[in-house]
């Protein structure tokens, strides 16, 4: 089987995660660092939510992936993540969630290949569809209560209550 789309897929999360081992927020390389974590995180996101999940729903007849309920919880708290300012917890949780994510997405017969596997003979145009996926637009970052409770409202419901930002 060809291994085209997982390939990519995976080489953008050990890119992603590069930019996460040295992001922080005590420096500005550190925060340069971050702000390109979290616009590749957003970025690829979007490229699975928008371009993959859908085109693995279209190929198995409007019936979505198994796991994309899973992971689409996952995204919105990794999104949520990313609205404020990054602290030591907060790139915790990112961590923790990432790496049990990806796990899912990356596994033999994890959800790339089962949608390689799928796209057959469009493998090609849809690997095509994620390279040119568009940047996606990023506000600054945003630290009220009001965000943080919304941020552990979603890691509450992405099933990740004991990583509490606050």
């Amino acid at each position: 089987m060809r291994s085209e789309i997982s390939r990519f897929l995976r080489d953008d999360h050990r890119r992603l995660d590069s930019l996460l081992a040295r992001a922080g927020a005590d420096n500005p390389e550190e925060l340069a660092a971050y702000d390109q974590f979290r616009r590749g995180l957003l970025k690829h996101v979007g490229m699975e939510e928008k371009i993959l999940f859908v085109a693995a729903n279209r190929m198995r007849g409007g019936d979505p992936l198994p796991e994309a309920a899973k992971l689409r919880l996952d995204h919105g708290a990794l999104a949520a993540l990313l609205i404020p300012a990054p602290t030591p917890k907060i790139l915790h949780a990112i961590k923790t969630i990432l790496t049990k994510h990806n796990a899912i997405e990356e596994a033999s017969g994890g959800v790339y290949q089962t949608c390689e596997k799928l796209a057959g003979d469009e493998a090609d145009a849809l690997l095509a569809q994620l390279k040119s996926a568009p940047e996606v637009p990023v506000s600054p970052n945003l630290t009220t209560p009001r965000v943080m409770k919304a941020v552990n409202h979603a890691l509450a419901r992405a099933g990740y209550e004991d990583l509490s930002v606050e």
